[in-house]
């Protein structure tokens, strides 16, 4: 009998508890409402937070933040027994800490939002943001890092076992240090690669490079690896220590500008300065020219032809690939229809045979 009464107030003491924390829960829901209608109706009035930035990254994070909260309040005084209380009090805690983690990453959201709102890379002259974007790209998933490596360690000194074993690791930490030390050595050098990247930005998001022969655009930096977004679409992925360590060409790094050519081979009689004439009109009716750069040059003449540069500009990469296979085409085309003979060609002679060859012995012979 005296056991079923125990278990009895136990059942009692755990029932109540579970009634002071469902209490918990369901204050937190409303307060969670009111508080991101309130959040939402800012923002949508704001003219730096996007509408509606809070309840798409921190509504789950704070609901849980502030049911740990008001758990921890309603339970404060109150006796459920030696376990119980112990138990709840640790769980609400350890809760505690993870939510708070939890909603200073989701707050790193909302601000990085908030600038890539202002910063846009759709522009045509997007130098400014792209920079913008690389530098709060990286440093966010810094914080992200260091923020759960902290929220970690706190967690595990709730545990009574692992302070105690805090001070045994605390006496060697000389030899863990350079054990771990040699052992992460590249994991060190990787993180210490991203921070370059970050703030020498060789690279960009957004940024045209040629990486391992491949045209591509840099889609996503991270603390370990870039994703290069290639023109058919395939993703190169690049240890980050790659453009640190090795040479590689960025069309972008300071201007988006570029200069485009395009080889042409005719004969010897095509005429240059109607060609270049005619550059020019093809040049004037795209829409990729910038305006700025028109040349036609001579670059080089062999036994049986001659070797035209076409030069333009344009605003960036992908213009410039259209706009180099456009003016191709219609020079080509210039060149087939206007001058048909100037077309490379290869030239032979022939030479008659002399009349004392064709009257020889021979000759008659073979008649």
């Amino acid at each position: 009998m005296r056991g079923i009464e125990i278990l009895a107030v136990d059942l009692g003491r755990a029932g109540s508890a579970a009634a002071y924390i469902a209490g918990g829960v369901v204050a937190a829901y409303i307060l969670n409402y009111i508080l991101f209608k309130i959040l939402d109706r800012v923002s949508s009035r704001s003219k730096i937070i996007p509408e509606g930035a809070f309840s798409r990254h921190c509504r789950g994070a704070m609901l849980l933040t502030l049911t740990a909260l008001f758990v921890r309040f309603v339970l404060m005084g109150k006796e459920f027994g030696e376990h119980i209380t112990e138990a709840v009090t640790h769980i609400t805690v350890l809760v505690l800490i993870g939510s708070v983690s939890w909603l200073v990453i989701t707050l790193t959201g909302v601000f990085e939002e908030s600038v890539y709102s202002k910063f846009s890379i759709e522009v045509q002259d997007n130098l400014r943001a792209r920079k913008i974007r690389t530098q709060l790209s990286v440093v966010r998933r810094i914080v992200i890092v260091a923020v759960v490596v902290l929220a970690f360690g706190t967690m595990l000194m709730t545990f009574e076992n692992v302070r105690q074993l805090g001070t045994t690791i605390l006496a060697s930490a000389g030899i863990i240090g350079i054990v771990v030390g040699m052992a992460a050595q590249r994991t060190i050098g990787t993180f210490i690669a991203g921070l370059q990247i970050a703030f020498t930005q060789p690279i960009r998001v957004d940024d045209v490079v040629i990486v391992e022969n491949e045209w591509g655009r840099i889609e996503e930096i991270t603390l370990t690896y870039v994703v290069v977004k290639i023109w058919d679409l395939r993703r190169l992925v690049v240890p980050i220590t790659y453009f640190i360590e090795k040479p590689f060409q960025n069309w972008t790094r300071v201007t988006a500008d570029l200069l485009g050519t395009v080889y042409l081979y005719a004969d010897y009689t095509v005429p240059i300065e109607k060609i270049r004439e005619e550059l020019k009109r093809i040049l004037e009716g795209c829409k990729e020219w910038d305006g700025k750069v028109c040349a036609l040059q001579v670059t080089n003449a062999t036994e049986r032809s001659i070797e035209m540069r076409a030069i333009m500009s344009s605003r960036d990469a992908s213009e410039g690939w259209a706009l180099r296979c456009n003016v191709r085409e219609k020079l080509i085309s210039y060149i087939q229809a206007q001058y048909p003979e100037s077309l490379p060609r290869i030239r032979a002679e022939l030479e008659t045979v002399p009349e004392e060859i064709e009257g020889s012995p021979q000759e008659k012979d073979k008649n």
